[in-house]
């Protein structure tokens, strides 16, 4: 790194949403939605330590107490590691929705991580930034999981193996694959979602949830999407959250009839997404949004491609 850009005071990262589990891959699949985001500007200070200067955007109220705060706890915990001289003043401006199911506190705590590394003289690693933002994740969560951070920092559709000493890996997605996202407007907190699991799974479906992951990547690889559609369901997760979001089954089959290859809950919900050939987007998206508006809920969308782009310093 340059000696100037080792004097850089302040830096803008934007982190973008993503989609956790995919269906079949709990806590170790996820997948970016590029077209909305977090952004943390992160400043020099002279007195070690991080602060919180403000946090705006279509969030709410967020704590700014570092160690309450996603952001905050993940540059705490990059400073700690690195026995940073200087301190870190933090800005939060927030594009995603809190309690959504599109990665919001992983976002935040990505944005952060990015930004912060752009003051460094010596860069961090991917990996290393990872493990920062797991920190930041937990306070939101109340667990160490990775299946929003990873696809948010790296991009693309992630598979990530391991919490202690992860391993990650982009995973191809056939080129004519588009994500179609629908948020209803309604709150469902992570921690309540997760809540409710059980903590045991019937042999027969860790047989059938374990047979669809392998199918998923394989036809990922091999460009097969009738493999893709085949293997698209979570017999695991999905069944015990479904009544958390209302319509939910009506919404599934309304985007499978319209020509989704799979529909699923994103993350903790209550945002629902539908992978589809792009040929296939509109009517898929009409169809999400017709039906949850028949159990009274309005939506924001998003389409986007499965591209491997993920956190980067913008200013």
């Amino acid at each position: 790194m340059s000696a100037a850009a080792a004097a850089r005071a302040v830096a803008t990262a934007f982190a973008p949403a993503s989609v956790g589990n995919v269906a079949i891959g709990f806590d170790i699949l996820g997948f970016s939605v590029g077209a909305i985001g977090d952004r943390a500007t992160v400043r020099r200070t002279a007195a070690p330590g991080v602060q919180i200067s403000a946090v705006r955007g279509v969030a709410g109220d967020l704590p700014l107490e570092p160690a309450n705060n996603t952001a905050g706890r993940a540059l705490q915990a990059m400073s700690e590691a690195l026995a940073l001289p200087f301190g870190l003043q933090l800005e939060l401006d927030k594009g995603i929705p809190l309690a959504s199911g599109l990665g919001g506190s992983a976002a935040s705590a990505v944005a952060a991580v990015v930004a912060a590394n752009a003051l460094l003289s010596e860069s961090c690693s991917q990996l290393q930034l990872l493990k920062f933002a797991m920190q930041g994740e937990q306070v939101a969560s109340g667990s160490l999981h990775v299946d929003n951070i990873a696809p948010s920092l790296f991009g693309g559709l992630v598979l990530t193996v391991g919490i202690d000493h992860p391993r990650v890996k982009q995973i191809p997605v056939p080129a004519s694959v588009r994500a179609v996202v629908v948020h209803p407007h309604m709150f469902l907190s992570t921690r309540e979602a997760r809540a409710i699991l059980r903590s045991s799974v019937p042999m027969k479906d860790f047989v059938w949830q374990t047979a669809n992951l392998a199918g998923f990547i394989s036809g990922c690889y091999t460009n097969d999407l009738d493999m893709l559609r085949e293997s698209f369901e979570d017999v695991v997760i999905e069944p015990q959250r479904a009544a958390l979001i209302p319509g939910f089954t009506a919404v599934r089959r309304a985007a499978m009839s319209a020509g989704a290859l799979g529909c699923s809950i994103s993350g903790a919900g209550p945002t629902v997404f539908a992978w589809c050939v792009e040929s296939h987007v509109l009517a898929v998206r009409e169809a999400l949004v017709v039906e949850f508006s028949h159990h009274g809920l309005e939506c924001d969308h998003w389409t986007t491609a499965l591209e491997p782009v993920g956190a980067r310093v913008v200013a």
